[in-house]
């Protein structure tokens, strides 16, 4: 939508006021170029957002839909309306047919940008970018004819505002070309700031300062502060200075000049905000749009200060790149997802003009609900950021997506009902009424001023508060593990003794870090009250402390949590209840001294070492070498899909995983809680060439800390390989230089349990020539399950990971692709003669394997990076591929006859647990 025709008149008390019409191209009514393709972004970026998990780089999609789509579209209209409006130049000079070429090349080329950037097709975003970059050229070009032709007037410095800015973004949309090549650390990093500094703060952020200049105040209705034009134009020059600087500084790799930059961009802005104040202080806001324009403002000063803090924090680029997302949701969502609404709701109303009946029909629609939304909004996304349950992040987001979206529909009703009223008054004034609306509300008091109605409602107030505590119990409810509530299930070592109470308080303060408590033991008098003070100190790993009847919640990195344990009279031993930390050595020891036990239990004694399993302390693990009672009827109902995708001629492959906590079948009618990348076990199977560049993305949704370690890429594991915390998020790239098939797992200490857990997957490279055509490929990944908590059978609830078991290496279950037998069940597909190759990893933790094909013998070994056999040899062959724990290579064997070729971990064992499959042949 365009900004109301804003006229520079002499006027030095009030601001501009919208005028009857701005020149060519920019009259009242309807134009489809300039009001449809901002909100066909904003829809585009609704729809993205619920169907995000599905569409490759959605999160990169999700915000250039809103920032390079609704956003740029809008500051194009905007700046050469309010251009034409305080210039007054010559109609023919930039009209309407014009811009409607600069609109539609720039709807095209944004348009194949966001298809070329996703789908890694660089040059497809080059031409976008260039198409963005033409028109953006364009329209600045003529923002500059309009400055040197018009006559003296004020509040010029809003066009020089709009100029400056014009410059930036093809700076920026080159350097958006150049990070799509797929740079590596820390060429990303630095790439990644300079391409957000000279979008963000210079192509937005100087055409939002320019236009505010005078928007601003016209919104609250009241006069322009006296210093506010003063202190526009003494702020330019800093600007524009300190973002060139900045931009020069990301790209160099110098961090304390980028920091210097940024700091004196923030010192800029601040300078100008000051004068932006008086009119807040005269006049706060009372309607939506001036609210929601404040408080994006406050996200946009927010924001820069989370980019100084990285800055200031991160010791590499990769550093400063990892967990961007959180920069990306206060721009995106406390920002332009504010921004854009609120000045619409002022300009679309004033564009379509009609006088103040017609107006404020529109604008009442605008204000609807108005509490609601702007409380949502800004409370979901502070609730958002900070660290909490996955579910409850989930339950926030979708209340303040949906509070985001409302202004969708009430914007055509806003649209609507200006038209009604138009409508009316015109047919009032055929029959020569005064229109409704004309007249000062009834009980105005004389000489009061006549306002629009209060946005701001109490009853409003507490339905979003309402809501956003709903959603947080729900989430609470959902996942009361991650949210540190619920008792471990297990038993606890020790017990409690009838002691007589000393009145005494015995408090210690405990520290978890790098898996372990300091300190590890305390010594009570028996009959002491005993206090425990536990503050997480670990960076990234969530933990917790049971002892006796009581447990801490899980502690994010940095939280802390009191246990009172009461009066305590025997020695008792307590843990981390996070699966596998106990093992690791998370043990906290409570000695007793002056009782009748003293110095008879405690950390070596039988009372001090009992407990339970390693998944806090629960159930019985299954014996060694046996495997549960399985149902015999029981169905494999999601089989894993084992046929390995072609390649594709993509170079750069993107890819985001989600670390989920999911229940996910183990063996036919066994269920087990998984961890998992992506939602599935093994994780998805990446796929291409020698030189092929990687780019993933690994959000943390679970509960605990975790990880991921690429056997593809050669790097220094220091960072990429780190482990974040349940909501934070990394970006992981590296390039292919050898063949093979490689592992990935999460590398999170004990690094065993979690790979048992699920977190592991394939990475299947060819040569750059690629590798012989074949008729079908599959691919296998072999791994180990452990189960504990009883079955996870019928009724039963989902089996966790037993970590006692793991470190003992007693499986429940030996795999391929996750579920032990799915494929006796759901055989793998073949026909006499034809050629097939299967890819095979060991993904362990643990156990080696043999993998054999029944009846079938190979003429093609591949194993580790090299052919043991072949390619396809004649008259020699091989039986079993032999493969440790982490290695991995394919066969190659054709079938001569049609049957059912068992194929297995000739580790017979291992195939009697589950490691086994069905190639079904047909003639």
């Amino acid at each position: 939508m365009s900004a109301p025709s804003l006229p520079a008149g002499p006027s030095s008390s009030r601001p501009p006021r919208p005028a009857r019409g701005a020149g060519a191209g920019t009259g009242r009514g309807r134009w489809a170029l300039r009001d449809y393709p901002g909100l066909l972004w904003l829809v585009l970026a609704v729809l993205m957002t619920l169907v995000h998990p599905f569409v490759p780089g959605s999160r990169w999609l999700m915000v250039h839909l809103v920032l390079l789509g609704a956003l740029t579209h809008s500051i194009m209209v905007w700046s050469t309306h309010f251009t034409q409006a305080l210039l007054k130049t010559a109609p023919g000079l930039d009209d309407r047919r014009v811009q409607a070429r600069r609109l539609l090349l720039l709807l095209v080329g944004t348009a194949v940008t966001l298809v070329g950037v996703p789908t890694g097709w660089w040059p497809v975003t080059v031409v976008g970018a260039s198409l963005v970059t033409v028109a953006v050229v364009w329209h600045g070009v003529q923002l500059w004819r309009r400055l040197r032709v018009a006559l003296p007037g004020r509040f010029r410095i809003t066009v020089r505002y709009y100029l400056a800015a014009a410059v930036c973004l093809p700076v920026g949309a080159a350097l958006g070309a150049t990070l799509a090549l797929g740079l590596g650390d820390p060429l990303h990093g630095r790439f990644l700031l300079a391409h957000v500094a000279v979008n963000v703060l210079g192509w937005v952020g100087l055409t939002v300062t320019g236009t505010l200049l005078t928007l601003w105040p016209t919104m609250l209705r009241t006069p322009i502060g006296p210093a506010a034009e003063r202190r526009a134009t003494e702020a330019l020059p800093l600007l524009v200075a300190s973002l060139s600087l900045l931009v020069v500084a990301g790209v160099a790799g110098v961090r304390l000049l980028a920091l210097l930059a940024l700091t004196g961009y923030a010192v800029a802005l601040l300078w100008w905000a000051s004068a932006a104040l008086a009119p807040v202080r005269k006049a706060p806001p009372r309607e939506f749009a001036p609210a929601s324009v404040g408080l994006s403002l406050l996200w946009w000063l927010g924001g820069i200060v989370v980019v100084l803090v990285r800055l200031a924090r991160s010791e590499t680029w990769g550093e400063f790149t990892t967990g961007f997302g959180t920069v990306s949701a206060i721009l995106v969502v406390g920002f332009a997802g504010q921004l854009l609404p609120g000045a619409l709701s002022y300009l679309v109303p004033s564009v379509l003009g009609g006088g103040k009946t017609v107006v404020r029909a529109g604008q009442r629609w605008f204000d609807r609900f108005g509490t609601v939304r702007l409380v949502t909004v800004n409370l979901g996304l502070l609730l958002c950021l900070l660290p909490v349950p996955s579910w409850v992040r989930v339950l926030v987001s979708g209340l303040v997506l949906l509070a985001l979206a409302a202004f969708v529909p009430l914007m055509i009703g806003g649209i609507l009902a200006s038209v009604r009223a138009r409508r009316e008054v015109a047919e009032a004034q055929a029959r020569g009424e005064r229109p409704a609306g004309a007249r000062p509300a009834p009980g105005l008091a004389a000489g009061a001023p006549d306002r629009m109605p209060s946005v701001w409602s109490g009853g409003q107030l507490v339905g979003a508060l309402s809501a956003l505590v709903l959603a947080v119990s729900v989430g609470v409810a959902l996942d009361p593990a991650a949210a540190g509530l619920g008792g471990g299930s297990g038993t606890v070592s020790g017990g409690r003794t009838a002691v007589e109470p000393t009145g005494r308080t015995t408090t210690v303060q405990v520290r978890a870090l790098d898996m372990r408590f300091e300190p590890s033991s305390v010594e009570v008098p028996a009959g002491d009250r005993l206090v425990v003070e536990l503050v997480n100190e670990d960076r990234s790993t969530v933990h917790d402390l049971q002892l006796l009847d009581e447990r801490t919640p899980r502690l994010a990195p940095g939280e802390g949590a009191t246990l009172d344990l009461g009066v305590v009279g025997e020695s008792v031993e307590g843990w981390c209840t996070i699966v596998g930390h106990r093992q690791m050595g998370m043990t906290f020891d409570v000695v007793v001294t002056g009782g009748t036990d003293a110095g008879t239990t405690g950390p070596g004694s039988a009372t001090g070492a009992a407990g339970g399993t390693g998944s806090a302390g629960a159930g019985t693990a299954y014996p060694s070498s046996a495997t549960p009672s399985l149902d015999p009827d029981a169905v494999v109902a999601a089989p894993v899909d084992p046929v390995l995708a072609p390649l594709t001629d993509e170079r750069v492959h993107r890819l985001t995983l989600e670390v989920e906590e999911v229940e996910l079948e183990v063996a036919p009618g066994v269920t087990q809680t998984r961890w998992t990348f992506g939602g599935q076990v093994p994780g998805p199977t990446l796929h291409g060439r020698v030189g092929d560049v990687f780019e993933i993305t690994l959000v943390n949704d679970g509960s605990i800390g975790h990880s991921i370690d690429f056997h593809a890429g050669a790097l220094a594991p220091d960072r990429p390989m780190r482990t974040i915390a349940p909501g934070e998020s990394l970006v992981y790239r590296f390039t292919a230089t050898r063949a093979g098939i490689w592992m990935y797992h999460c590398s999170t200490m004990p690094m065993s349990s979690h790979i048992a857990a699920g977190m592991h997957g394939a990475v299947v490279i060819e040569p750059e020539e690629g590798l012989p055509e074949v008729d079908r490929e599959y691919v296998l990944v072999q791994s180990e399950v452990y189960l504990a908590t009883g079955t996870g059978q019928g009724e039963v609830e989902a089996a966790e990971v037993d970590a006692d078991a793991v470190a003992a290496e007693r499986p429940a279950f030996v795999t391929f692709n996750g579920i032990a037998n799915q494929y006796d069940q759901h055989p793998l597909a073949a026909r006499v003669g034809e050629r097939v190759r299967i890819w095979v990893l060991d993904a362990g933790p643990s156990r080696a394997s043999s993998f054999h094909v029944v009846g079938g013998q190979f003429d093609t070994v591949y194993a580790e990076g090299a052919y043991l056999l072949g390619p396809r040899a004649e008259g020699s062959g091989a039986q079993t591929l032999g493969l440790q724990a982490a290695q991995g290579g394919f066969v190659e064997l054709t079938f001569p006859e049609a049957g059912h070729y068992p194929a297995v971990s000739h580790v017979m064992v291992d195939a009697e647990r589950g490691a086994h499959a069905v190639v079904a042949v047909t003639g």
